[in-house]
Formats: structure tokens, sequence, C-alpha cells
């Protein structure tokens, strides 16, 4: 069964990590794709996300250079969307995280906010207002663990992914009953675009870190990808103004 069959799904931050996976994983489940990105190649290795769909999957997918801090990229990219039929799924993934000194954090701040909160802000007014007129859709928003508990090496980004949380419930009820708006909060994920989790990948550190996680390992963008494809099916279809939490039970037990 492919559950997002003919649709069509605009994924940012889609070239590498969890929206790499995301992206795939909608494409091997029937809906064609716009990957939207800053950049065309992965930041690890591999061909664009893109050209993977196009030869590995009978879906489409295009590529669209975007950065999500500009609103004129975004509408660029929804209008991208109207040539595969309009766009059904939108996963607001395209995210930054500064590591740096509360006392010392300017730009950083600005920056997160910007592509952290203020994208998806609008990605989700544009791309809304799309599948009201065009009779429904799903918005999942890839928020953080971050989002709930504070952590002082990075204080715009918890407050930049708290605010995430908060306008996902808030986009459920504007949006209301033609799209369904959620969110996801990841934990550790192994991934080359989270710095401090990356570097602990194969060390001690990591083998602590594992002991923190009930499941027994650092999640995947498998993972991330697998979440947001039950949000954005029918499987989801009465889930609504939810956060879910894709950590391996580390936030809510006491192994945190």
């Amino acid at each position: 069964m492919e559950l997002v069959d003919d649709q069509t799904a605009v994924v940012t931050g889609a070239a590498s990590g969890n929206g790499r996976a995301i992206a795939r994983t909608f494409a091997e489940n029937g809906a064609d794709v716009v990957v939207a990105d800053i950049q065309e190649e992965p930041r690890m290795e591999g061909r664009p996300t893109h050209e993977l769909i196009n030869s590995e999957t009978d879906s489409r997918a295009t590529y669209v250079n975007c950065d999500v801090s500009e609103k004129s990229d975004l509408q660029n990219v929804m209008a991208t969307a109207d040539e595969f039929g309009g766009i059904d799924i939108l996963v607001n993934n395209a995210g930054i995280l500064n590591i740096v000194d509360f006392f010392e954090e300017d730009d950083e701040y600005q920056q997160q906010m910007s592509i952290n909160v203020d994208a998806v802000f609008y990605a989700s007014q544009i791309a809304g207002m799309k599948m009201v007129e065009n009779g429904g859709g799903s918005i999942v928003n890839i928020s953080s663990v971050d989002a709930y508990f504070g952590d002082g090496r990075f204080v715009g980004y918890c407050t930049s992914k708290g605010a995430v949380k908060t306008m996902t419930y808030a986009l459920a009820d504007a949006l209301a009953p033609d799209v369904r708006v959620n969110a996801i909060h990841p934990g550790p994920i192994e991934t080359a675009q989270t710095t401090y989790d990356a570097d602990l990948i194969g060390t001690e550190a990591e083998q602590e870190r594992v002991k923190t996680i009930p499941v027994g390992r650092i999640g995947a963008p498998q993972d991330i990808a697998n979440a947001s494809l039950f949000l954005a099916s029918d499987l989801a279809d009465f889930v609504n103004a939810t956060s879910l939490l894709v950590d391996g039970g580390q936030s809510n037990t006491h192994s945190h």
C-alpha cells in the first residue's frame, strides 16, 4: 500500500539528513516530491535527492534552490509544486543549530529564528492557502526535543524549536478543518546536519548517550521519515495539533 499515492509533497532541507530520508520515503510511497534546499548536493555523499528519486522510484522529483529565510524562494517552491498538480503535503524540515555562548549570541539568534521559525510560518501560510483552495492537505513541522528541555549550549535554538511547537497548535486551529498540522520532535539522530550529535558518532560519549535511550540506540533519519509519512498520510486522519516525540523514549523516562 502506497500511503501518499498521487500526492505532491514539498520537503524543505531535503538535500541531506532527515529531509533526504523524508523525501525518499514519500516518493517510495507514491508521492511526487519537490526537494527544496539551499544546496543541491548532499552534505555527506551520494547523488542529489531528486536524482535518486527519479532513478529509483516511480515518482517524480525536482530540485528547487531555496533559502527558506526568503519568502520569495518559498513562493517559488510552492509554485513548482503546482506543476505536479498542487501541494498536498508540506514538511517544514529545514533548520539550523548554532552552538554559541549565550552572552555572545547575537546574529546567530536572529539566523535561527529566521530559518527555524519565520520560514515555518511563511511556508505554512503560502502552502496552507493553496491546500485550503485545493480541498485539504497535511503539514508536518520538524521541531526538536529541545522544544521541551532547555539547553544552555544553544539558547536560541531551544527558543526557536519551542516556538515551532506552539505555532503547530495555532496553525492546526487556523487551517482546520481542511489541513492537519502536526509536529515531530526528534531526539539524538545520526546525521551530519547536527554537529554536536555527529561529533559523537563512534565515540565513548556516544555509548554513554545510548545508555540514556531506552530503545538502546541513536536514532536514524529513517525514523523521522517514517513518523513524517504516518502523520502526512490518511492513517493519521484523526491526528491533528499533536507533538510526536521520536527519541527512543529518552525524554519521558527516568533515563533522561
